[in-house]
């Protein structure tokens, strides 16, 4: 199998780096080189890492989507856990794909240490010709072409990569759902971290020893110095330039089809509908007050290329 549409790379700690030259990009990972997000526990190993991702309703039927046999591209995979606990107990390929060296680096040095073989670690930038077209069973953009110079236009060539009858799990901040967290912003310009670790959730959460993990989740909600957000509707219409058919969105793109939550995650990938432009509409405010604009207003829509 070729994965690579050029050979323009050097091999950095069994990593593929190709070279970034957008300025935009390398300010983004220079943004990273200090606190790489996520980023690991001091004491974590396969185990933790693997019952941490089945304690996610998300990532575990994600992963028992993906089953066996599949090549899966993580766009922005950052430090890798994910590709990491996706690759943990099957023969699926996983391509941990990143700007940013030093963040693979450390999901690399993870993989050596706990002994997983089925992850490739692959730096550069989303915009250059890096891979070949219509390679990829599934591709993870979750959390990281609102990152990016272009989000549009970075979500146009990952699907050029997909193949037919692939998968793309779309995740970026919503417009209307992440109003807290740009409420919360203002404030922390105001008042400072001492407010965060009050009133973000997320924090609440962090065990307050893991400094590390503190200042990763403050400095890439807070102070990124490239972000974007964006409704259903942009997303769909880039559905449906690129013949992407819509499966299905966390949450859920209408209010009006009873489903609940559980049956939601465990039926990831089941076609549901995507509503009018009035139901989106309220889905997206109702996100305001749900778990998703609590932590970031971060929504996911999945779609199937044709």
């Amino acid at each position: 199998m070729e994965l690579f549409n050029n050979k323009d790379f050097k091999k950095v700690d069994e990593i593929y780096n190709f070279e970034i030259k957008d300025e935009k990009t390398l300010k983004v990972r220079d943004f990273y080189k200090v606190d790489p997000f996520p980023n690991y526990e001091i004491d974590d190993n396969k185990m933790t890492i693997l019952n941490a991702g089945d304690a996610n309703q998300f990532t575990k039927n994600l992963k028992k989507f993906i089953d066996h046999k599949k090549i899966v591209l993580e766009v922005g995979a950052g430090t890798s856990q994910l590709s990491n606990y996706l690759a943990i107990g099957n023969n699926n390929l996983l391509i941990a794909f990143d700007g940013n060296l030093e963040s693979l680096k450390i999901g690399n040095t993870f993989c050596k240490k706990n002994n997983i073989k089925n992850v490739k670690f692959i730096c550069g930038d989303i915009f250059d010709d890096i891979f070949q077209e219509s390679i990829f069973d599934i591709i993870l953009c979750n959390g990281v072409l609102h990152h990016t110079k272009n989000s549009h236009e970075a979500f146009k060539k990952s699907v050029k990569w997909l193949k037919i009858n692939g998968y793309i799990v779309l995740g970026l901040y919503n417009k209307i759902g992440r109003l807290r967290t740009f409420f919360r912003k203002w404030m922390y310009r105001i008042l400072g971290k001492k407010y965060l670790m009050i009133f973000d959730p997320v924090l609440r959460k962090i065990n307050k020893k893991s400094k590390r993990k503190i200042n990763a989740w403050i400095k890439d909600q807070y102070n990124h110095p490239l972000e974007r957000s964006h409704t259903f509707d942009e997303v769909l219409k880039w559905f449906k330039e690129e013949n992407i058919e819509f499966i299905s969105s966390l949450p859920q793109s209408t209010i009006f089809e009873k489903t609940s939550r559980e049956d939601v995650f465990t039926n990831l990938f089941q076609k549901r509908k995507k509503g009018n432009f009035f139901e989106r509409i309220l889905s997206q405010i109702f996100m305001i007050f749900q778990h998703e604009g609590s932590e970031g207003g971060l929504f996911i829509v999945i779609g199937k290329k044709l």
